[in-house]
C-alpha cells in the first residue's frame, strides 16, 4: 500500500512538472503557409514558427473603425505609451469582447508600452487629439489618441483568412521540447489592415 502510494505521488509530481513546464508566447508576423492544422509563421523578429492547431483554435480577421464608431459604454482595449509629461498616448485602440480581462497592464506591442482593456466612460476633444477616459474594476485612464492613430475590431471568420503573406497576432502554448500548439483565437489581417494589438 505504501509503495502504490508513493507511485501515485510520484505520477502527480511528474504531471504537475510537466505542465508548470509549459508556457505561452504571444507571436506576431506573417504567415508563410498553412497546411492541414499546421501554421508557419515568420515571427516579426525573423523566426520561422510551426503552430499545430487544435479544433478549438478560431479565427477573427482585422477590420479598420474610426473614433466615431466608439462610444461610452463600449468596451475597448488600447496600447499605450507614457510620454516625458506623463501623458498616456495610444498606439492603437482596439473592440473587444467582454470576456477579455479588464485592466491597465504591461504590454509587448512595442518596448515600454502597456495595455488598458477597460470600458469607456467618455471621449472628447482635446488638444493635440481626443482624449478618451477608460475605467475599469480597480481604477480608470485618461489617454490621448492623436490624429491617424490606428482603430480596430477583429469579425469571426474560418480556417480560409489564414493565407500566406496575411499578419497574424496570436498566443500559443510552448511545452518543454519547444512544441507549439494553440487553442484560442487567431487574429488575421485583411485586406491591408493589420491586427491593431
Amino acid at each position: 500500500m505504501v509503495l502504490f502510494r508513493s507511485v501515485l505521488l510520484c505520477c502527480a509530481l511528474l504531471a504537475t512538472t510537466a505542465a508548470s513546464a509549459q508556457t505561452t508566447q504571444r507571436i506576431r508576423g506573417t504567415i508563410t503557409a498553412f497546411e492541414g492544422n499546421v501554421l508557419s509563421v515568420k515571427s516579426r523578429d525573423g523566426k520561422d514558427l510551426t503552430i499545430e492547431l487544435t479544433e478549438k483554435a478560431s479565427v477573427a480577421t482585422a477590420k479598420a473603425l474610426t473614433l466615431a464608431d466608439l462610444k461610452p459604454g463600449d468596451y475597448v482595449g488600447s496600447t499605450t505609451r507614457k510620454r516625458a509629461d506623463g501623458v498616456l498616448v495610444a498606439l492603437e485602440v482596439h473592440a473587444l469582447p467582454r470576456t477579455v480581462r479588464e485592466g491597465h497592464i504591461p504590454w509587448d506591442l512595442e518596448p515600454d508600452t502597456m495595455m488598458t482593456n477597460a470600458t469607456i466612460a467618455s471621449l472628447v476633444q482635446s488638444a493635440g487629439g481626443q482624449e478618451l477616459v477608460l475605467k475599469y474594476k480597480d481604477g480608470s485612464q485618461k489617454i490621448l489618441v492623436p490624429s491617424g492613430t490606428p482603430i480596430g475590431t477583429t469579425i469571426s471568420a474560418d480556417r480560409s483568412a489564414l493565407k500566406p503573406g496575411e499578419y497574424v497576432v496570436l498566443s500559443a502554448n510552448v511545452n518543454a521540447e519547444g512544441k507549439m500548439t494553440m487553442s484560442g483565437r487567431i487574429q488575421v489581417s485583411k485586406d491591408g489592415v493589420k491586427p491593431p494589438q
